[in-house]
């Protein structure tokens, strides 16, 4: 009996420890060196790999002391879901050649992953002399590692806030292979970033160089960046997986040399922006965020007009820059001009050197007396980070003269004032009054008594009831807070979607506007600059503000979507469906700011 319980405690432990190890496996960080052999001739290449099962930072390569690298770091990147488990692989390559014979000590490498360093171990290599027949030249991968490259081109690294940078994506192949196809693993999410994609129609290869070397390259991607951000800035790398034909050195029955098909990993690696604030001396008061080069003007449609005509006053901004991610300025019209809400005009194109284009404000003005109106003049400043300076534009004064119309009551007492005449006598200021004036009967209908005397008499007294009636239910509309609040909340989202809801069916269009709609009203709400922008500081801002955390959420899951639409398929439906979550999320934060 003692016997069977120790075999059944032994059965029922084993899979009990056999499963925590393998746990403990499946998390344990590796990172190791392979060599492709530790001894080869003088004349053979030494291939070596520093490969690791999780991802990590700040890769530091052993000096290789007696050997000359001769191709690397290249890098590749392998993540695969078997049976729902993750496995990943990242590795460094470099091909080296022996510079003496010997024995050689590979060093330790290091690397950093969640916040711990990893070493591998060293390693001993032994050179002996030339051989006759080398069995170590250089295979398909290795041609295929040492002819392709991915480089991100960053036109400035130390931009300013919200100035225009732009990253080029170019691939490198040496004229000895060619590439057939090519698939993204991974794009990059431009994090506190405003990004733009230009995209790029045609695939045509130009001659360049590389690290002095003639090859071949194409622009497979622009995208042009807006730091949102001021600090240190990572722009994530992109990784491709690109096929390519190999030449091998057979031949065919012809002659014809044969070639051999590889696919390799290529990134163009992390870069890092150092993103300058804007210098805060000499900010002028009115500075809403714009950064770039512009021109200011406001204009009207007419000088002149009569009482209840209309016409068209427009604020514009025009020039390069983040045309996108700033408010124009308002004008201070006089309060006896009856001004409807603006509607925004867009002329914006992204180029590959940032946007340019102009904005507008259009506003429709009904004057509604006579007289003469004069619009004051406005300004509007922005920063010029080619100079490192504000620049503050001012418009001129525009004077509008109402024609015909009514006087104001200010007016007509002005008129009765200046207008009076004195009566010059003319020596007939007396004259005889008429003693027969031959008056003659109306008639026996009278007025007093009849039916229309009696209904004009009891009339006012029918409309107390409906008077009273009508008071009461404005006053009940006017008790009603909760309800008057849903209804200017529903009101000011359809103010801030409007544009959002023209461009339904246009996914690039939809969710510019629709991002720009939000930051318009949290602005509005919560006065905060552009630069301050991100979803962190509304998270922050919003849970400050007692908000609820659904609606904090809902609000960030609109911006996250208005982000991957720039990269991603979004159909009729998710357009729609987020314009509706957008008006909703707008009338309950309303509700509670």
């Amino acid at each position: 009996m003692k016997g069977i319980c120790v075999f059944f405690m032994a059965v029922l432990c084993f899979p009990l420890t056999s499963g925590s190890s393998l746990y403990a496996q499946e998390n344990e960080v590796s990172f190791e060196m392979k060599l492709s052999k530790q001894k080869l001739g003088i004349n053979e290449r030494l291939r070596v790999e520093f490969t690791m099962n999780k991802d990590g930072d700040n890769f530091n390569p052993p000096p290789f002391e007696g050997f000359k690298v001769v191709m690397g770091p290249s890098q590749s990147i392998s993540s695969s879901w078997i049976n729902g488990k993750r496995s990943f692989s990242k590795t460094y390559s470099y091909i080296l050649v022996p510079t003496a014979r010997g024995r050689f000590n590979i060093k330790q490498a290091t690397i950093e992953i969640s916040g711990e360093t990893y070493k591998t171990l060293p390693k001993t290599v032994e050179v002996t002399a030339a051989v006759d027949k080398p069995n170590d030249q250089k295979t398909v991968d290795d041609v295929a590692d040492e002819s392709l490259h991915l480089v991100a081109e960053v036109s400035k690294g130390n931009p300013y806030l919200n100035e225009a940078v732009t990253v080029v994506y170019k691939l490198y192949v040496s004229p000895n292979i060619s590439v057939t196809n090519y698939r993204p693993l991974d794009n990059p999410k431009y994090n506190n970033f405003w990004s733009q994609d230009i995209p790029v129609t045609k695939h045509t290869a130009q001659n360049g160089t590389y690290q002095g070397q003639p090859y071949r390259y194409v622009v497979l991607k622009r995208v042009v960046l807006y730091p949102q951000k001021a600090g240190k800035l990572e722009i994530e790398p992109l990784s491709l997986e690109i096929f390519v034909d190999v030449p091998t050195n057979r031949r065919d029955f012809f002659g014809g040399r044969i070639y051999t098909q590889a696919s390799k990993t290529v990134s163009a690696g992390r870069r890092t922006l150092n993103v300058k604030p804007l210098p805060e001396a000499e900010r002028p008061a009115d500075f809403g965020g714009a950064v770039g080069d512009f021109e200011f003007s406001v204009s009207t449609s007419k000088k002149q007009l009569n009482a209840s005509e209309s016409l068209q006053a427009k604020v514009e901004v025009a020039g390069k820059g983040n045309l996108k991610l700033f408010q124009l300025p308002e004008p201070e019209l006089p309060s006896s001009l009856e001004v409807y809400e603006p509607e925004y005009d867009e002329k914006v194109r992204t180029i590959s050197t940032g946007m340019e284009g102009k904005v507008a404000n259009n506003y429709t003005i009904v004057p509604s007396y006579r007289g003469k109106y004069p619009i004051p003049s406005i300004s509007f400043s922005y920063f010029n980070p080619k100079t490192a300076k504000y620049v503050t534009l001012s418009s001129e004064e525009i004077n509008i003269e109402v024609l015909e119309g009514p006087l104001g009551a200010s007016d007509n007492a002005v008129t009765s004032s200046t207008n009076k005449q004195f009566v010059v006598p003319t020596g007939k200021q007396f004259h005889f009054i008429k003693l027969n004036p031959n008056l003659t009967k109306i008639g026996t209908n009278y007025f007093f008594g009849s039916n229309k005397f009696y209904l004009l008499l009891f009339a006012p007294l029918l409309l107390i009831p409906i008077a009273v009636f009508s008071f009461k239910k404005r006053e009940a509309i006017a008790s009603d807070v909760v309800g008057n609040r849903i209804k200017q909340a529903n009101k000011l989202a359809r103010k801030y979607l409007s544009t959002a809801k023209k461009e339904l069916g246009q996914k690039e269009a939809f969710y510019v506007a629709l991002e720009k709609g939000l930051h318009n009203y949290l602005k509005a709400k919560l006065k905060i600059e552009t630069s301050e922008f991100s979803k962190e500081k509304i998270t922050t801002i919003l849970s400050e503000k007692n908000v609820d955390v659904s609606d904090v959420e809902g609000f960030i899951s609109l911006l996250k979507n208005c982000e991957m639409a720039r990269y991603s398929p979004f159909s009729d439906v998710q357009m729609q469906h987020d314009y509706e979550k957008a008006s909703e999320v707008i009338s309950k934060l309303d509700k509670q700011l």
